[in-house]
């Protein structure tokens, strides 16, 4: 039976992935080391960092002969689209299917993401299907809200500042949080009690503006407010913009399935905020952070001329 493999080299995780009959035969996943204080990565030591890590991920990954190479080669799909980052998962996957002599397809990061998340709901259906859905990436790097049918990706819209991830980040280093701070920040806002300063949103449309919600978090830090509660006003401020969004692009595409992928969505707060209003699907969170997952159901699919596994 047919193997496929997919690589996914994005700014914060080296990962591999593969599926047999669209489901995972196997999937190693390994976050890139952030010094302590600091709020991310620069390009050149992500890029270490995977070459570094690629040789224990495909050991991890275990021994296959696989029909298909796939690998995310960019962020978006989107001409230009481009992070050095990329490059190793690009090269390790060049290498396996040009010394095995077998295809190799190439994908987004964001392709990866959306198939994920599919695969996690049960929803691939609308992939491999043709079928129309409206679709949440939003991340470490990125916030958008994209228009997917015939397996096309539009951007509808997303931030015009810093992403929902990055704010996250930024917030949660201020309250002496390790990076990347997203599961600790939940933790955290468990115990919170939301300030009595109103949560006032920026959205036009479907872009949507973040950078606020830093300066919002260190003047109520400042104020005297407990981090828990910080922490909490954080996440409502998000979930109540990504409703915000969500509304406006649901009287434009009604009655459209909405798919939430990345690892921001697997925050249990934000979740339930869109799940209270809109017909919405979640991945678990194994499958909402960044994963090789995706890239190697896409990869199957390309080699079966798209059939639905």
């Amino acid at each position: 039976m047919s193997v496929f493999i997919g690589f996914d080299t994005s700014n914060y995780t080296t990962s591999a992935a593969a599926v047999r009959d669209g489901e995972i035969v196997s999937s190693v996943r390994i976050m890139l080391s952030v010094a302590e204080g600091e709020r991310g990565l620069r390009q050149s030591d992500a890029l270490f960092s995977h070459t570094k890590n690629l040789p224990e991920v495909t050991a991890r990954l275990g021994s296959h002969n696989p029909s298909a190479v796939g690998c995310a080669h960019a962020p978006r799909d989107v001409p230009g689209s481009y992070m050095p980052c990329f490059l190793a998962g690009v090269a390790a996957a060049s290498t396996l299917a040009n010394l095995l002599g077998v295809p190799l397809y190439k994908f987004s990061h964001q392709a990866g993401h959306i198939m994920a998340a599919l695969f996690g709901c049960g929803k691939t259906e609308l992939w491999c299907g043709g079928g129309e859905f409206l679709s949440f990436h939003v991340s470490g790097g990125t916030t958008e809200l994209l228009h997917v049918k015939n397996r096309m990706i539009t951007r509808l819209g997303g931030t015009l500042d810093i992403s929902a991830g990055m704010a996250i980040d930024r917030i949660g280093v201020r309250l002496g949080l390790k990076f990347p701070c997203g599961p600790e920040l939940e933790r955290l806002a468990e115990s919170g009690r939301l300030p009595r300063e109103p949560v006032r949103v920026s959205v036009r449309g479907c872009d949507l503006n973040l950078s606020g919600l830093e300066n919002k978090a260190a003047a109520l830090l400042e104020r005297g407010e407990e981090p828990a509660s910080v922490a909490l006003y954080t996440l409502e401020f998000i979930a109540r913009t990504l409703v915000a969004v969500t509304e406006n692009a649901t009287q434009r595409y009604p009655g459209i399935p909405l798919i939430c992928a990345g690892g921001v969505m697997s925050n249990k707060l934000i979740a339930a905020a869109i799940k209270n209003k809109f017909d919405a699907y979640f991945a678990p969170p194994e499958l909402s952070c960044d994963n090789a997952v995706g890239i190697a159901l896409l990869t199957e699919m390309e080699y079966t001329d798209g059939k639905c596994i």
